[in-house]
C-alpha cells in the first residue's frame, strides 16, 4: 500500500482503483513545528487510513457491482467485482477509529447518500464516506475521500455536520476542502519517499491546487428529475431514444474536441434545462446547445470541430458582436453554440435570423425590469453566473452556478413545464430586437453552409 505527502503543504494523497484519499494537515492554533513523534504518529495513521479505505471501496463495490449486474439481469461470474477478490474483503470502521484514539487522536466522520446510486430506487440509499477529521494537540490531519465517478474524474462531498456533531472540534471554517462538493480531473502521480515510506503525489501539483477554487460541483436532482417524469410520461418511443444517443455522442464529442483547445464551456439553453429538469436530454430539442464565453473564443475552433467529422453549417455574426456557430452532427442532430459576452452589470449573447440580417439580443440586466417587474422591452436576459461541475451523460461538463436564474431568464417562470413549439425569436422571455447588420456586411456575418 501506498500513501503520499506533499511536503510544505502537508497534503498526503492516497489512490486505488476506484477511490483516493486526500488529507491535509492543518494547524489548529498558532503554527508549531511538529515534533518527531507526532510525525511518525501521523505518517502511521495514513499508512492505516489507506488501509483501510482500500478494503472499504472493494467492499463497497461488491455490492454496487452485484445490484447493478441483478438489474441488467446478469450474473455473470466475469464482472470487475469478481475478478479483484471482493468475496474476502471486510471494511472494519470501528477497528480503525481504535487504533486511531490509541494512537492518541479523536476522529469525526462524515458520510452521505452515494450520488451515484442516486438514478438507482434500490440503492439511492446507500451511504459513503466522505470526510474524517482526526485531531492530535494542536493540529488536526483533513481526510478528503474522493470517489471515482463516470467520466473519469475524482468527485467528493459536501462536510456537513449533523445535528450531534461538534461544530468547534476544529475550525471547520478553515478547511480547504468540503464547503461544498468537487470535481477534480484525475492527475497523473509519482512516487516518492518520505521517511522510508512510499507516497504517491500528483506529478504536477500545482495544476491540482490550481483546480480547488473551480471545483464546485452541483448533482442532478434525481429526486426532481423522477416527479417530473412521473408528472410528464418520458417519450421512449423508437425516435426520441435514437435522438437521445445520437445527442449524447455529440455532446461527447464536442466535449472532447474543446477539451483539446483549452476551451472553457457550459450546457446552454435546452441542454442545460434537460439536464436540470429531467436529469436527461429533452427529446424534441432536435440538438445540442453550448454557451461559450467570448473571451475564450479561438480562432481554430471551428478547423477543430471539422476536423472532428462536424462539418459547419452556419457561422452568423462576429467576433465583436453576437457570434454564433452551428456544426452538422449525425442524423440531422446539429450542434449549436453561443457565445456570451460580459458587460459592467449584465451578460448576453446574440442571435441573428439569416433571411432577414435582424439581429436580436439575449441579456442579463436586471434595470432592464421596471418597478412592477415588467421589461420596459422585450429582451432574452441572463443574469450574471458563475460556472459549477457536473456530471452529465457520463462526463463532467459545466453549468451555471446559479441554474435557476440562468433557467428562469431563457424560459420563465413555468420551465418546469415541457413546451415542443418554441419559437427562438419570440418565445424566449429575454429577448430583445437588436437593429439589422448592414447589407454590406452579410458576406461576413451571414454564413450558410
Amino acid at each position: 500500500m501506498k500513501v503520499s505527502l506533499v511536503t510544505g503543504n502537508k497534503i498526503p494523497f492516497h489512490e486505488d482503483e476506484n477511490n483516493w484519499v486526500i488529507v491535509k494537515s492543518h494547524p489548529r492554533e498558532q503554527h508549531r513545528p511538529m515534533s518527531r513523534v507526532n510525525k511518525n504518529v501521523i505518517l502511521a495513521l495514513l499508512t492505516l487510513a489507506s488501509s483501510a479505505f482500500l478494503l472499504f471501496q472493494l467492499f463497497y463495490y461488491k455490492h454496487y457491482l452485484s445490484a447493478r449486474e441483478e438489474e441488467n439481469g446478469s450474473g455473470s461470474s466475469k464482472s470487475k467485482g469478481n475478478r479483484v477478490g471482493f468475496e474476502s474483503t471486510q471494511w472494519n470502521e470501528d477497528g480503525w477509529f481504535q487504533i486511531a484514539e490509541n494512537m492518541g487522536f479523536q476522529c469525526l466522520k462524515t458520510e452521505s447518500k452515494d450520488p451515484r446510486l442516486g438514478g438507482m430506487d434500490a440503492l439511492s440509499g446507500t451511504e459513503i464516506p466522505l470526510h474524517y477529521v482526526c485531531k492530535l494537540a494542536t493540529h488536526a490531519i483533513h481526510l478528503v475521500v474522493f470517489h471515482e465517478r463516470s467520466g473519469n474524474y475524482l468527485w467528493h462531498g459536501h462536510l456537513r455536520l449533523k445535528g450531534h456533531m461538534d461544530r468547534k472540534f476544529v475550525p471547520f471554517r478553515k478547511l480547504q476542502f468540503g464547503r461544498y462538493p468537487g470535481a477534480f480531473d484525475r492527475p497523473e502521480l509519482q512516487q516518492v519517499t518520505v521517511d522510508g515510506l512510499d507516497m504517491l503525489i500528483p506529478k504536477d501539483p500545482g495544476r491540482f491546487l490550481e483546480e480547488v477554487p473551480h471545483s464546485r460541483f452541483i448533482e442532478c436532482r434525481y429526486t426532481e428529475a423522477r416527479a417530473f417524469l412521473q408528472q410528464y410520461t418520458d417519450d421512449n418511443t423508437v425516435d426520441a431514444v435514437a435522438f437521445r444517443k445520437r445527442a449524447k455522442e455529440l455532446l461527447q464529442l464536442a466535449a472532447k474536441t474543446l477539451k483539446a483547445l483549452g476551451v472553457p464551456f457550459w450546457l446552454s439553453s435546452g441542454t442545460c434545462l434537460g439536464w436540470y429538469r429531467q436529469c436527461s436530454i429533452i427529446p424534441y430539442s432536435k440538438d445540442v446547445d453550448l454557451g461559450i464565453f467570448i473571451q475564450d473564443y479561438k480562432p481554430d475552433i471551428i478547423l477543430a470541430f471539422q476536423d472532428a467529422g462536424l462539418p459547419l453549417k452556419h457561422k452568423f455574426g462576429k467576433v465583436e458582436d453576437s457570434l454564433e456557430l452551428s456544426f452538422q452532427g449525425k442524423d440531422d442532430v446539429k450542434l449549436d453554440i453561443f457565445f456570451f459576452y460580459e458587460e459592467t452589470d449584465h451578460m448576453w449573447n446574440g442571435g441573428t435570423q439569416a433571411r432577414t440580417g435582424r439581429k436580436f439580443k439575449y441579456e442579463s440586466d436586471k434595470s432592464s425590469f421596471n418597478r412592477r417587474g415588467y421589461h420596459r422591452t422585450p429582451r432574452y436576459l441572463f443574469p450574471k453566473f458563475t460556472l459549477c461541475w457536473t456530471e452529465f451523460v457520463d462526463i463532467k461538463v459545466h453549468v451555471p452556478c446559479e441554474t435557476v436564474d440562468y433557467i428562469e431568464a431563457n424560459y420563465g417562470k413555468t420551465w418546469k413545464i415541457p413546451v415542443k413549439t418554441w419559437d427562438w425569436k419570440s418565445s424566449p422571455p429575454n429577448v430583445q430586437p437588436n437593429g439589422v447588420w448592414p447589407i454590406s456586411e452579410w458576406d461576413e456575418v451571414i454564413q450558410l453552409y
